[in-house]
């Protein structure tokens, strides 16, 4: 259980996510790949005292911008089963997506998905995490579509006179593979969907909640463009 200030630091954290994603563009720009964006996420956790089986699940609100033109939320849930060191997941994830500029239309997406991740140890205390994903996407516009994506993750604990701190350095590399190309109406789309790569700080603010900011750069064929992220995850 949270005490009372980091309750109230949680609360205040979804609070002002959630806020975002009713914010209306007043002075929304042009697309621009050099514009800065930014991502407000909230993950949480939940396992079941002593049994496998869990939930997870993530809010994200992503803009073009800082603070106004909206990109995406994303709203993502799943069940979770712990089998040895490998712990599987059956989720499902809406996405609204939003359009460059002043402009209020939006295109939804539905999708199904199933991963699995694990940790692989790199000496005493540090540790890579993977994570391999795969999804069916049912997009507005759009026919049936199917992406397989792979995730590693690295948290570097940081030290002061020789005693681990509650800060860290976060990195992860993110790849994302179209399985097939053919979206309808005789459009297509290549194999190569898109890549992520990431490096941040995060703090521990208790055993179960963390706070991380860093900066991320997605690359696609169409465009390159630098993203702030400000997260928040919780273990309930």
């Amino acid at each position: 259980m949270f005490s009372g200030p980091q309750q109230r630091g949680c609360l205040l954290f979804l609070a002002l996510a959630l806020g975002f994603t009713f914010i209306t563009p007043l002075n929304a720009q042009v697309f621009d790949e050099d514009q800065l964006g930014a991502w407000y996420i909230f993950q949480w956790r939940n396992g079941f005292d002593d049994s496998p089986w869990g939930l997870q699940g993530d809010i994200q609100h992503r803009n073009f911008d800082i603070t106004e033109d909206r990109e995406q939320l994303l709203i993502r849930g799943a069940l979770t089963r712990d089998v040895g060191k490998v712990r599987l997941a059956l989720g499902y994830g809406f996405v609204d997506t939003g359009t460059f500029g002043p402009s209020s239309r939006s295109r939804h997406e539905s999708r199904i998905y199933q991963e699995a991740s694990f940790a692989t140890p790199v000496g005493d205390r540090w540790q890579f995490s993977h994570r391999f994903r795969s999804e069916q996407r049912w997009l507005e516009g759009q026919d049936f579509r199917t992406r397989i994506r792979y995730a590693l993750f690295l948290n570097i604990p940081l030290t002061w006179d020789g005693q681990a701190s509650k800060s860290y350095l976060a990195f992860y590399n993110e790849l994302f593979l179209n399985l097939e190309r053919n979206i309808g109406e005789g459009r297509r789309v290549d194999y190569f969907d898109r890549n992520r790569i990431y490096a941040g700080i995060g703090r521990k603010i208790s055993e179960n909640v963390s706070l991380q900011f860093g900066y991320m750069l997605q690359t696609t064929d169409n465009f390159d463009k630098g993203q702030l992220q400000f997260g928040l995850s919780t273990l309930f």
